[in-house]
């Protein structure tokens, strides 16, 4: 599905008189998306039915039939009696949203440098303008957002709406992801690496394009405190000597 961009206006939606039902549910349905994609909605909001047919002045069985689109995407939890809120992955979850990531980006790179053009080059130039705008004036959503609008638009130069359409999936998880274990600023690419890869790709660098786009996204999970470190095995006699050295010193 494409990552289009819309505004979040609810009462908007209560003055289409001539709006069908199927394409009423769809605005719902691309207003409710943004929400959660842009981290309007935090993870763990609750979605009350009855409020969101309030708000947009529309029938439960609508409200009911955009979450359970969503819970299918993954991006709002409908759990028995408990009703639906805004996903929150756990860490492990994160940690396969990410490794997709690197499957699919990685994999994809070929296909991006044979069918790039100077027109879909200076596009993507374009999104890490106003990426870097964004950071400027420190607009984490937005910054956050057009860090993953860049990767999927990447993706879109291969000419395969297939892959373009399930990264497009996995971008906007990892906006919960970023939503619910980043610091301030984290996840968000810094826009002069995004220059990198368009350099590489511009000059036909495959390998090290992708190479790029492999560490650029651990780069990006580490940024997120997803990545631990795997405990060194305890050398215990060497504790207990170093105890041992610091006592007698002290006496």
């Amino acid at each position: 599905m494409s990552r289009k961009r819309s505004s979040i206006d609810l009462g908007a939606l209560q003055t289409e008189e001539g709006m069908s039902g199927s394409g009423r549910d769809e605005a719902i349905y691309r207003n409710l998306y943004a929400a959660i994609v842009e981290n309007h909605l935090e993870p763990g909001t609750k979605l009350p039915e009855d409020t969101l047919a309030e708000a947009f002045g529309v029938s439960r069985t609508s409200i009911r039939k955009v979450l359970q689109r969503l819970a299918y995407e993954r991006l709002v939890d409908i759990r028995m009696n408990r009703g639906a809120t805004v996903a929150q992955p756990t860490v492990k979850e994160a940690r396969d949203i990410f490794a997709a990531r690197r499957i699919v980006e990685c994999g994809v790179i070929p296909q991006a440098v044979a069918k790039a053009t100077p027109a879909n080059l200076d596009a993507l130039r374009d999104i890490v303008r106003r990426e870097h705008e964004a950071e400027g004036r420190g607009d984490r959503r937005e910054a956050i957002y057009l860090s993953g609008e860049f990767h999927v638009a990447l993706a879109r130069v291969a000419d395969n709406e297939a892959v373009a359409d399930f990264l497009a999936g996995l971008v906007s998880r990892s906006s919960l992801v970023i939503a619910t274990y980043g610091a301030p600023m984290a996840g968000s690419c810094r826009h002069s690496e995004h220059h990198d890869v368009l350099d590489l790709i511009a000059s036909g660098d495959v390998e090290g394009a992708r190479a790029w786009m492999e560490r650029h996204l651990k780069d990006v999970e580490r940024s997120v405190v997803l990545l631990e470190e795997e405990p060194s095995a305890l050398d215990l006699r060497k504790v207990l000597d170093e105890v041992a050295r610091r006592h007698r010193g002290e006496r």
